[in-house]
């Protein structure tokens, strides 16, 4: 419960937007998308959400992850695990008082197929947020369907976990230095 309580106050207090979409790709090193496995097996709605069904869900970031990463063309192949674990679709608010934001909660496991293994020892959290073009004051509950929240926030995973692969872009290189792999996927501070 404690953990809800604390996406939804994230969810509602975030105004920040995402950078504008771009064409531009990232530097992925040689990154080759191999298999984009979705699952949601204990998803959880948050509080005051609108309804969506696990299914489609893990559709749209599948769809969006073939779409947004499969676009790369390198060597290396790797695998990814991606896992939602929580969403928030906002409804209608309160202009000035209550205006619930979207918002998803997904893990990823990142697999290198070469070495058989995982990438990053602990799968990384991130924390999705709608692009709030439209300001803070309105909530994308009045200004888009439920569908368009979903697309929003599965484009945005897609997007989040390319700017993660790119943190990492020298370990997926053909041949990363001992330097470069101590850097790269490093855990998630517990700060």
């Amino acid at each position: 419960m404690m953990r809800w309580f604390a996406f939804a106050t994230l969810a509602t207090l975030a105004a920040c937007s995402m950078p504008e979409e771009t064409a531009e790709r990232l530097d992925l090193g040689d990154f080759v998308l191999g298999h984009n496995i979705v699952v949601a097996p204990d998803l959880q709605k948050g509080p005051t959400s609108r309804d969506a069904e696990p299914e489609e869900l893990i559709a749209a970031v599948k769809a969006a992850v073939d779409t947004r990463l499969g676009r790369y063309d390198g060597e290396r192949l790797v695998h990814l695990g991606i896992n939602i674990g929580g969403y928030s679709l906002g409804r209608r608010g309160v202009p000035l008082i209550y205006t619930p934001k979207s918002a998803f909660i997904v893990t990823v496991s990142v697999w290198d197929d070469r070495a058989g293994e995982k990438f990053n020892e602990e799968p990384k959290q991130i924390l999705v947020f709608e692009n709030f073009g439209e300001g803070a004051v309105i909530g994308t509950g009045y200004l888009k369907s439920r569908d368009q929240q979903i697309a929003t926030l599965a484009e945005n995973t897609a997007r989040k976990i390319e700017a993660y692969l790119a943190e990492n872009a020298a370990c997926l290189t053909e041949e990363p230095s001992e330097a470069e792999l101590a850097k790269c996927w490093l855990p998630d501070d517990p700060a």
